[in-house]
């Protein structure tokens, strides 16, 4: 059975349900921006959004330079976009913008900015 995509004003709708603002669609392709605070972290966050998309066994295209990281998401095997597409975009963010609570025994961990949720 062939899977669903979405057209352009579906997708701009989705984007809203899941909460993915900073998601956008261009040329075919969900596409978002990281912008970190350096190499170490950008190494970081490539690997662990590496890590879902092997879990997810739906691989994301990525461009990865000192302190920004693009992530492109596309069902190639449907030709567009499609529920794995959102689910996985809606994943990385939950994982790689995680940050512990105030109050919670991680609290004062790393001074990393990006980590930290600093800019």
């Amino acid at each position: 059975m062939a899977e669903r995509t979405y057209s352009d004003a579906e997708i701009a709708q989705k984007l809203k349900e899941h909460g993915l603002t900073e998601w956008y669609m261009e040329d075919g392709w969900l596409r978002r921006k990281y912008t970190t605070d350096g190499w170490p972290t950008t190494l970081m966050l490539t690997n662990a959004i590496g890590f879902l998309c092997e879990a997810a066994y739906h691989h994301a295209d990525l461009a990865v330079t000192y302190a920004k990281l693009w992530v492109k998401l596309q069902t190639h095997s449907a030709g567009g976009i499609t529920d794995k597409d959102f689910l996985l975009a809606k994943k990385i963010e939950e994982s790689v913008l995680w940050r512990p609570a105030k109050d919670s025994p991680f609290d004062g961990g790393t001074p990393n900015k990006f980590v930290q949720g600093k800019k």
